[in-house]
C-alpha cells in the first residue's frame, strides 16, 4: 500500500521580493482577519506594504532576507520518510508560500497514493493554523479531482516524542544555564500568541499551549521547576492573550533570575525563534540587565520527534477521519471549534 504523507506548515518567503506576497497571503486568510473579503484585502495590502518595508524586511534581513523555514521542513520530511521506508513518500504543503496546497495536491495526485495522511507540524491545534491548511488542502484536492481514503492527525499536544524531545533539549540549556549563573534559572515556555477573540470563540489552542507546557516541565525530571508559559510576536490592535514573552522577561529581571526560553509551540526554527527570540528579545533582557538568557532549540529533526511522527503515521495508517495522536479527543467541550467538532465543514 502507498501512502502519502502531507505535512503541514506556514511557509516562509524565499527572497526578499516575496516577503511582501507572503505576507499578503498571510493577512488575506479569513482565519487570520476575520472580517468580509473587501475589508480583508484592503488591511492585508496595508499591513503587507508597511511591514515588508519595515519589520519584516528587517527581520527576514537578519536571515538573509529568507526564512529558512522551507529547508528545516524539508530536514524533517526527509527524516520521517527515511524512517518509514518503501511505499511512503512525504510531501511538505505550505500555506503562505510555496510549496502551496494546489501544487502539492497535484503532486500527491501524480503520486497515485492508496491513503492520504494528513500531518500538521503545529503540535497544537488552532484554527488559526492547523484548521486554516485543511481548507485550503480540502479546496486544492476538488481542482485537481484528488479523492483518496484520508486520515488527518489534528493535534498532538503531549505526544510522547514531541515531549520527550523538547524536555532532552530543556534540560541540556538549563543545565548550562544552572552551571554559568550559579542559580537556577526560569524556564519560559513561549508560543506564538493570538488575539484573546479567537480563544473565547472556542479556539483550543492557549488550553492546548498550558498542557504542553506543563508535560514538558514535568518531564525534565527537574525538582521544583520555575517555570511560566507566556505568548509572542503580537501584531494589530485588539487585546491578546497573556502574559506576553517581554512581560515574562521583565518579571524575570524583577526577580533576579536567569531565564530559559523554550518556544513550545514551534517545531523548526524561523524567524519568530532566530530573530523575535534570540535577537530581539535577548537585546531588550539584556540591556534591562537579566542575569542570564537562553534560548532553547526547537526539536527538529530530534530523533525522539522524528519518532513521534512516524508513530502518528503508523497510527493513522489504521484509521480514517479526525483524531488527535491519541486517537480520541482531547480538548475540553468548551473548545467547540476543535477539528473534532468542525468534521470535514472546514
Amino acid at each position: 500500500m502507498k501512502t502519502a504523507v502531507v505535512l503541514f506548515n506556514l511557509g516562509g518567503p524565499d527572497s526578499k521580493e516575496s516577503i511582501k506576497p507572503f505576507l499578503f497571503n498571510f493577512f488575506m486568510d479569513k482565519n487570520i482577519i476575520r472580517a468580509p473579503l473587501p475589508v480583508r484585502w484592503m488591511v492585508a495590502n496595508l499591513i503587507a506594504i508597511r511591514r515588508s518595508k519595515r519589520e519584516a524586511g528587517e527581520s527576514y534581513g537578519e536571515l538573509g532576507d529568507k526564512s529558512p523555514l522551507l529547508e528545516n521542513s524539508q530536514q524533517q520530511a526527509k527524516a520521517l520518510e527515511e524512517k518509514l521506508g518503501a511505499d511512503h513518500k512525504v510531501f511538505i504543503c505550505m500555506r503562505y508560500w510555496h510549496p502551496m496546497a494546489d501544487e502539492v495536491a497535484q503532486q500527491v495526485k501524480d503520486y497515485d497514493p492508496d491513503k492520504i495522511i494528513l500531518l500538521p507540524l503545529y503540535p497544537q491545534y488552532s484554527t488559526t493554523t492547523t484548521r486554516s491548511s485543511l481548507q485550503t488542502w480540502k479546496a486544492a484536492c476538488e481542482k485537481v479531482d484528488l479523492y483518496k481514503p484520508e486520515s488527518i492527525v489534528c493535534c498532538y499536544p503531549w505526544e510522547d516524542g514531541f515531549i520527550r524531545a523538547s524536555a532532552a533539549n530543556v534540560k541540556t540549556v538549563y543545565d548550562q544555564a544552572l552551571a554559568e549563573c550559579g542559580q537556577a534559572p526560569r524556564v519560559l515556555f513561549s508560543a506564538h500568541g493570538l488575539p484573546e477573540d479567537v480563544i473565547t470563540d472556542g479556539d483550543p489552542y492557549q488550553w492546548q499551549c498550558e498542557m504542553t507546557a506543563e508535560k514538558i516541565a514535568a518531564a525534565t525530571g527537574i525538582d521544583y521547576l520555575d517555570w511560566q508559559i507566556c505568548y509572542q510576536s503580537r501584531v494589530g490592535p485588539k487585546k491578546w492573550i497573556g502574559p506576553s514573552t517581554e512581560e515574562a522577561l521583565d518579571k524575570a529581571i524583577a526577580d533576579g533570575v536567569p531565564v530559559v526560553i523554550l518556544p513550545h509551540a514551534f517545531t523548526q526554527e524561523h524567524v519568530e525563534t532566530l530573530v523575535e527570540i534570540e535577537v530581539e528579545y535577548r537585546e531588550i533582557a539584556e540591556h534591562k540587565g537579566i542575569k542570564g538568557f537562553y534560548r532553547v532549540s526547537t526539536v527538529g529533526t530530534h530523533a525522539e520527534f522524528i519518532k513521534g511522527l512516524y508513530n502518528m503515521v503508523k497510527s493513522a495508517e489504521r484509521r480514517e477521519g479526525i483524531l488527535p495522536d491519541t486517537g480520541a479527543r482531547l480538548c475540553p467541550q468548551e473548545f467547540c471549534r476543535c477539528a473534532m467538532d468542525e468534521k470535514r465543514g472546514f
